[in-house]
Order: C-alpha cells, then sequence, then structure tokens
C-alpha cells in the first residue's frame, strides 16, 4: 500500500485518510497536501527552483510585482512553501498584508492567468500538469495575506476534500 494518493496525472496527496479509489492511510497528526509540481502558462516547472525549502519540500517560486503607496514598483522572487494551507514565505516578503500583487511565472516571465476574480481577491492558476489544463489547478490569491488559496484536480476540490475525508481528532 502506498502512503500518499496519486491522481492519473500524479499530484500526490501524502498522508489522506481515505480517498474515493478506497486507498486507507493513517493519518499522524491529519492531512498534508504538498504540491510537488506546478506549471506556469507556458509549461515551466515552478517547484524547485531554488534552494528554499519548507519542511523538505522545494519552494514554489513565483515573481511578484507590487505598487508601492508613493506609485513605485517593485518587483521580486517570492518563495512559497508547497504545502497547501502553510502560509510561509521567503524572498521578497516585506509586503503590507491586503496589498494587491500581480503574479508572474519567473521562467517565461509571463502572468500567471487569472481564471476567478471576486471583489476580495483575483485567483491566478498554476497547473498541476504539464497538459496545462483548467482542471487540474492551484489557484492563488493575488492579495498578500489573503490565504484563501485553493487546489482542484480533475475539477474537484481536493484541498476541502481531503479535509473533509481526514478522521476528526
Amino acid at each position: 500500500m502506498s502512503d500518499f494518493k496519486t491522481t492519473r496525472d500524479g499530484l500526490a496527496i501524502p498522508g489522506a485518510d481515505r480517498f474515493a479509489n478506497g486507498a486507507t492511510l493513517p493519518v499522524p497528526g491529519g492531512v498534508e497536501i504538498v504540491v510537488t509540481r506546478a506549471f506556469g502558462p507556458a509549461g515551466d516547472n515552478l517547484v524547485g527552483l531554488s534552494d528554499v525549502t519548507f519542511d523538505g519540500h522545494p519552494a514554489v517560486t513565483l515573481r511578484v510585482t507590487v505598487t508601492e503607496a508613493d506609485g513605485t514598483e517593485r518587483t521580486g522572487l517570492v518563495h512559497l512553501s508547497p504545502i497547501h494551507g502553510d502560509t510561509r514565505k521567503a524572498g521578497m516578503t516585506d509586503i503590507a498584508p491586503g496589498t494587491r500583487c500581480t503574479l508572474f511565472c519567473p521562467v517565461s516571465g509571463r502572468p500567471l492567468p487569472v481564471v476567478d476574480a471576486t471583489p476580495e481577491a483575483d485567483y491566478c492558476a498554476l497547473y498541476l500538469t504539464p497538459r496545462l489544463e483548467g482542471g487540474s489547478q492551484v489557484l492563488l490569491s493575488n492579495v498578500w495575506g489573503h490565504y484563501h488559496s485553493r487546489i482542484t484536480d480533475e475539477f474537484e476540490l481536493v484541498s476541502a476534500w481531503a479535509f473533509d475525508e481526514s478522521p476528526s481528532p
């Protein structure tokens, strides 16, 4: 028996208790979803571009542009924890909470596509497979400090689904 759920495209969800495919696993301390591959709009894998890690997992790297209150623009790399729900970041992190950011692929320079615009934030897509399909994505909020990202796989909301399937404490 494996120690994580793997979808047909290789999305791994370590520590999941029970999934639709029937795999039953022990859950020490709860469910943890780790993004092991995240592709930008040109198909570049953004996991492991730097030597930054979080709990041993390579970071997801983005290029972020912010406009300061005085109108000046600043751009830098931000390394996100690949662990869903983990708010740790490295790199250019001196951004005021609530600041709207523009998110780019650091390899191709292309902006991440906005796939859901809400009054609170726009959600930008990273793809979980090299096919760059809308059904398997990490959706990142473009507002600094707005921690409402989502993970979908084959149009299922994995981030919510996995937590619903975990055992009660």
